[in-house]
């Protein structure tokens, strides 16, 4: 395929290249995306008006009961050949890290060392009052206990899941990545992402050159150098491997 190989003459070009990936990489792993009709989180369900720091504060009882099965579900998955790929461009050193807006953990757990996540994670939860944190099986043992919210165990604060909730500033993580980029980013891979979710979506902007592998149209589709409208998990071993047979220039992998 054309679009492999302009994807991966552009990876052994750049001297900074970053990655930046939604929830699109994750669907092969069994994790519903959020906005694709029929499928996606927030048109099939309720929890876009649950997973909101007003709910948790008013009425944290029902936060937990209807949004801790789901995202509790994400923590189950297992990286798919989207998230390994990106693992073995980093450790072959064609991209610096991995800027995600998913909460589910898998490039982690694929074998990522540099990873951004500006949405936060579910390896922990906090306390709201003394800010202490428990591990995110805590809060997964109290709800099968029948005890919610999860409240601490020192000060008997509410705990709240380590991630950016509706209504809630974007993680440290994202300012730590966007400095990065402003540091020299020249290519930007998008893997899995709408686009559409701010200020996330305008790290694209910090790129001199572009390319999407996304199965939907996205808005910066005309400003990308290549667009791919396929899965993740079929193209990305396919950018590795064009990536192996010729080498990164001034490097021999």
């Amino acid at each position: 395929m054309r679009e492999v190989q302009e994807i991966a003459d552009l990876l052994r070009t750049a001297k900074n290249a970053y990655v930046l990936t939604g929830a699109g990489i994750s669907t092969e792993s069994g994790i519903p995306d959020f906005r694709s009709p029929g499928t996606g989180l927030w048109t099939t369900t309720n929890l876009a008006d649950l997973l909101t720091a007003q709910v948790l504060k008013e009425d944290p009882r029902r936060f937990y009961e209807a949004c801790l099965p789901a995202l509790n579900a994400f923590r189950q998955a297992d990286p798919n050949p989207a998230h390994i790929a990106l693992a073995e461009l980093e450790a072959l050193g064609y991209i610096r890290g991995v800027i995600t807006q998913n909460i589910d953990g898998l490039h982690q757990r694929a074998g990522s060392r540099r990873v951004w996540e500006v949405h936060g994670h579910l390896r922990t939860v906090s306390c709201m009052r003394c800010e202490r944190k428990q591990p995110f099986d805590f809060a997964v043992a109290c709800y099968e206990r029948g005890e919610l919210p999860p409240r601490c165990r020192v000060c008997d604060g509410v705990m709240r899941p380590d991630v950016v909730l509706f209504g809630e500033a974007l993680a440290r993580d994202f300012f730590e990545a966007a400095d990065e980029l402003y540091g020299g980013c020249d290519f930007m891979l998008v893997v899995g992402s709408s686009l559409t979710v701010y200020p996330a979506a305008g790290l694209v902007t910090l790129t001199k050159n572009l390319a999407i592998v996304n199965l939907q149209p996205t808005p910066y589709d005309a400003r990308a150098r290549v667009v791919v409208r396929e899965k993740a998990g079929a193209i990305l071993p396919l950018v590795v491997e064009a990536c192996q047979k010729r080498p990164k220039r001034g490097e021999a992998h």
